[in-house]
């Protein structure tokens, strides 16, 4: 009788009261919250840890500590300020370095 009546019907909810595609919007976002998670406690948050400790060591450095820099250069602290400290590499050598380079203290590997 009127040609569009099949039309209006396809575009009719689905039979049983189903959403047809529109469900859950948590579980929309449920994978992305849980890559964010996996991200934060496997990379971002040991980061951070690794960070402030590193933060805590520049803070409790004093003269006379031996420190191997992020180049790999190996001294004694003779003098420290807020941002550089001066260190001695060798006999009468001192060198000035940015504070931020100083990598930590050095191993039995590196001595």
């Amino acid at each position: 009788m009127f040609p569009f009546t099949e039309m209006v019907y396809a575009m009719g909810p689905a039979p049983g009261g189903a959403q047809g595609g529109q469900g859950n919007p948590i579980m929309a976002f449920l994978p992305l919250i849980v890559i964010f998670l996996i991200f934060y406690f496997l990379l971002i948050r040991p980061q951070q840890k690794k960070q402030k400790q590193h933060q805590e060591f520049l803070k409790a450095l004093k003269k006379g500590d031996e420190v191997i820099t992020s180049g790999g250069i190996i001294g004694r602290i003779t003098a420290i300020s807020d941002n550089i400290v001066s260190l001695e590499v060798a006999p009468n050598v001192v060198i000035r370095v940015a504070k931020s380079q100083i990598a930590g203290r050095p191993t039995s590997e590196t001595k």
